[in-house]
């Protein structure tokens, strides 16, 4: 229905323009039976999967519930894994080894983006001059990208002080924090590098036509890109770096987890490690779905044709 200037408002409208069907203010909109018919049955079938949805989690967990309370060995697994007790004994000493894990991540990984980066624009170098730079960039990725970490973690924090080096700290909190940044450093320098070689190389050349040089072009051109592009990933290498974080643990430092172990080995009872391990999660949960949604947003953008 068009509304032409100097006529009657039309039959449902108020006299603010409001359509009293759901149209637009003032445009003279009116839906029709159809679309109103489909919106209603879209309301209906989300409110009916919702409510199937609810129903399903429910019946699963009581399911999985009367499956294990019903177990033979429940009782004595409650009493080793999930006692109250020792939960509140632990929480406490737990959180306070987590202030160490969380000081781990912040500067373990800030180490591991600058010398993700760095390796990564090594192996992108071009030019034959850089041969031997890019060989060694390559050669690092694959090594430390093929040593488990568990691995590396001892040869650091267990080898070093054995060699006795002047000058050469001890500390497991610091060599356990090398050994991290050394192994994530080498995926993040991949994650990096498939950003830049993402960028097309039309974005490389306009630049240089505009007078750009090459350092120019990667700081102001390449890597700004680059980045944005690779930021879910790089998100999903700090989520695992915080739970890896714990992993300090085997050379002495008190974190989190030996905090839990230290009440593990007095007690002979398994609940601290259930509560460290709750703390963790609790802690890798925002994280993740901050994650999952910036993944989200860089896809719809992606989508609609958008910057990235």
């Amino acid at each position: 229905m068009t509304v032409v200037k100097g006529d009657p408002a039309p039959e449902g409208a108020d006299d603010t323009g409001d359509m009293t069907r759901g149209g637009p203010r003032g445009d003279g909109y009116v839906p029709s039976e159809r679309r109103l018919a489909r919106e209603r049955h879209r309301r209906a079938r989300a409110r009916r999967a919702t409510a199937i949805a609810a129903v399903s989690t429910l019946v699963t967990a009581a399911l999985l519930y009367l499956v294990v309370v019903n177990a033979p060995g429940w009782p004595r697994t409650k009493e080793t894994f999930f006692s109250a007790h020792y939960a509140r004994e632990a929480f406490p000493k737990v959180l306070d080894g987590l202030w160490l894990n969380l000081r781990l991540l912040l500067v373990c990984g800030a180490a591991v983006l600058v010398l993700g980066m760095l390796i990564a624009i090594a192996r992108t170098l071009r030019g034959p001059v850089f041969f031997p730079l890019r060989v060694l960039a390559a050669a690092y990725t694959d090594f430390f990208r093929g040593l488990p970490l568990i691995i590396n973690l001892m040869i650091v924090v267990l080898g070093v002080p054995a060699l006795r080096l002047q000058g050469v700290t001890v500390d497991p909190v610091l060599l356990g924090g090398t050994a991290l940044t050394l192994t994530y450093s080498a995926y993040v320098a991949e994650v990096f590098r498939a950003g830049i070689e993402s960028v097309h190389p039309s974005q490389r050349a306009a630049a240089r036509s505009l007078g750009l040089t090459s350092r120019q072009t990667l700081r102001h051109v390449v890597l700004p890109q680059a980045v944005r592009r690779q930021v879910p990933p790089l998100l999903n290498d700090l989520v695992s770096l915080q739970k890896d974080t714990g992993l300090v643990s085997i050379g002495g430092a008190v974190d989190a987890v030996r905090a839990a172990d230290i009440i593990v080995g007095r007690s002979l009872n398994y609940t601290p490690y259930i509560v460290a391990g709750l703390v963790f999660v609790a802690l890798t949960i925002p994280m993740t779905r901050f994650t999952d949604w910036v993944t989200a947003r860089t896809d719809r953008q992606r989508a609609q044709g958008g910057s990235l």
